[in-house]
C-alpha cells in the first residue's frame, strides 16, 4: 500500500495534468513505441516551439485526469506506451506535428484525441492535421474579400480603356 505522501503526489500531479487538459481546446494521445531517441527529441522541440506540452505519464494517472475532464471516452485508448500532446493556442498544431512523425514511424500511432470538450477518434486526428493553418485560413478569407474588388477594378479599367478614355481626350474641367 503506498504511503499517504506518495497517494498525495499522485493526486497533485493528476489535478495539474487535468487542469492543462480542460484548459486546452485540443489534445492527441499516441503510442510513442518504435521512436528514435533523435526523432522523439527533434518531435519534442517542434512540439514546444507551436507552444504544445508533450508528456510521457503513467496511464492510470492520464486515465484519472481524463475522467476528471469528461474525457472518460479515452481511457480506452491508454494501453501500452502513451504519451499526451496538449495543445496551446493553435488546436491543430500537436495534431500536424505527430501525424508527420506517425507517417514516417510505422510503430508510432496516433490513438485518440479531444476537441473542444469532446473526444475524438484517430481518423478526425489525422483528419483535423489536414486542416491549414490559422494563418493560412486567414489569408484565403482576405483573398477572398478582396477577390470582388480586384475584379470590379479590372472590369472599370477595361471600359475606360475600350472607350479610349485617356487624360487627353478627357473632358477638361472648368
Amino acid at each position: 500500500m503506498p504511503s499517504s505522501k506518495i497517494l498525495e503526489q499522485k493526486k497533485q500531479v493528476v489535478a495539474e495534468l487535468a487542469e492543462l487538459i480542460k484548459n486546452s481546446p485540443a489534445g492527441v494521445l499516441v503510442n510513442y513505441q518504435g521512436i528514435t531517441v533523435i526523432d522523439d527529441t527533434k518531435m519534442r522541440r517542434e512540439l514546444r516551439e507551436a507552444g504544445v506540452k508533450y508528456m510521457v505519464m503513467k496511464n492510470s494517472l492520464t486515465g484519472r485526469a481524463c475522467d476528471a475532464v469528461g474525457y472518460g471516452d479515452l481511457k480506452e485508448h491508454l494501453v501500452g506506451m502513451t504519451a499526451i500532446a496538449i495543445a496551446g493556442d493553435d488546436p491543430v498544431a500537436p495534431a500536424k506535428i505527430i501525424k508527420n512523425y506517425a507517417d514516417k514511424i510505422k510503430s508510432y500511432r496516433i490513438l485518440a484525441g479531444y476537441l473542444e470538450g469532446r473526444a475524438i477518434d484517430a481518423d478526425t486526428v489525422i483528419a483535423l492535421a489536414g486542416t491549414p493553418s490559422r494563418e493560412v485560413l486567414i489569408a484565403k478569407f482576405l483573398g477572398s474579400i478582396q477577390a470582388p474588388l480586384y475584379s470590379l477594378a479590372y472590369l472599370l479599367q477595361a471600359i475606360v480603356d475600350k472607350a479610349g478614355v485617356t487624360e487627353e481626350t478627357a473632358p477638361a474641367e472648368a
